[in-house]
C-alpha cells in the first residue's frame, strides 16, 4: 500500500471557503495532509470541511481575514506551525486608474499582499528552524499581462510574484521551498460573478479553447508544495491554457 505524499503534515490553505482554495485544501487532504483552511464566511468554511472529511481527510476551520493583521495573528495562534502555507486569499475589484478608490486600492494591497506577507513572516521561521517545508503563493497570471481596468489587482500579483522570488533565496537554503502558482482563467463562482461577460471570452484566447478548473490549479499545488518538486524553488508555474504565450 503506497504512503500518501502528504501524510502525517500539517497545512494552511487561506482562502479556503470556495473555489480554487477550497479544491487546494480538499485535494491536500485526500493526500494526506491535516488541513486548516481559514477565511470569512463561516458555514462555506464548514463546508468546505465537510468535503475534506467526506474525501477522508481531516480538517479544521478558523474564521479569519488575512488583510487585517490582528486576524492573521490570531490565526498563526490557533493554528500554529505548519509544514505547508498556502497563501490563496485574494481579492479581484477592477476599477480604470482614474476612479480607483483610495479605499479599494488598501484593501486589495492588504489582503493580496500584506496577509501574504506577515502570514509567511509569521510561519517561516519554525519551517527553517525544522529544515523542511513549502509555502505557495497563488498568485495569477495578471502578474505578467495587463488590462485597462485591473491595474491594482495587476500589480498586487506582481508583488506576490516578488515576494516567491525573494522568499526562494531567503528560505530555500534551510530547506523551505517558496513556488507561486499563477491560475488564468479558471472558472469559479466568484470569477464568472465579479468579471462576467470578459470572463467567457477569454475562450477565445486561449490555446487550449476553455477555461480551467479549480481542481486543475490544485493538483499544480500539490506537485510544488510536494517532494516530487524538491528542486523547485522560486518558480512560477502558470496554469493557464498557454494564455500567457498565446
Amino acid at each position: 500500500m503506497s504512503t500518501k505524499e502528504f501524510q502525517g503534515k500539517k497545512a494552511l490553505v487561506t482562502g479556503a471557503t470556495s473555489g480554487i482554495g477550497r479544491a487546494i485544501a480538499v485535494r491536500l487532504a485526500e493526500e494526506g495532509a491535516t488541513v486548516y483552511v481559514t477565511g470569512r464566511r463561516a458555514e462555506l468554511g464548514k463546508e468546505t470541511v465537510e468535503l475534506i472529511e467526506q474525501a477522508g481527510g481531516t480538517g479544521h476551520f478558523v474564521v479569519a481575514d488575512v488583510g487585517d493583521l490582528d486576524d492573521v495573528r490570531k490565526l498563526v495562534q490557533e493554528v500554529g506551525d505548519v509544514d505547508v502555507l498556502v497563501n490563496n486569499a485574494g481579492i479581484f475589484p477592477f476599477s480604470p486608474t482614474p476612479e480607483q478608490s483610495v479605499e479599494t486600492y488598501d484593501k486589495v494591497f492588504d489582503v493580496n499582499v500584506r496577509g501574504t506577507y506577515f502570514l509567511t513572516a509569521a510561519l517561516a521561521p519554525a519551517m527553517v528552524a525544522k529544515g523542511r517545508g513549502a509555502i505557495v503563493n497563488v498568485s495569477s497570471v495578471a502578474s505578467q499581462l495587463g488590462s485597462p481596468v485591473g491595474s491594482v489587482y495587476h500589480a498586487s500579483k506582481s508583488a506576490m510574484d516578488g515576494l516567491t522570488r525573494s522568499w526562494a533565496l531567503e528560505f530555500g537554503g534551510s530547506g523551505v521551498r517558496v513556488n507561486s502558482v499563477a491560475p488564468g482563467p479558471i472558472r469559479t463562482e466568484a470569477a464568472v460573478t465579479q468579471v462576467g461577460e470578459v470572463f467567457e471570452s477569454f475562450v477565445e484566447v486561449v490555446p487550449v479553447g476553455r477555461h480551467g478548473t479549480a481542481e486543475e490549479v490544485a493538483e499544480a499545488v500539490l506537485f510544488v508544495a510536494s517532494d516530487k518538486a524538491g528542486f523547485v524553488n522560486g518558480a512560477v508555474l502558470n496554469v493557464d491554457g498557454g494564455l500567457v504565450v498565446a
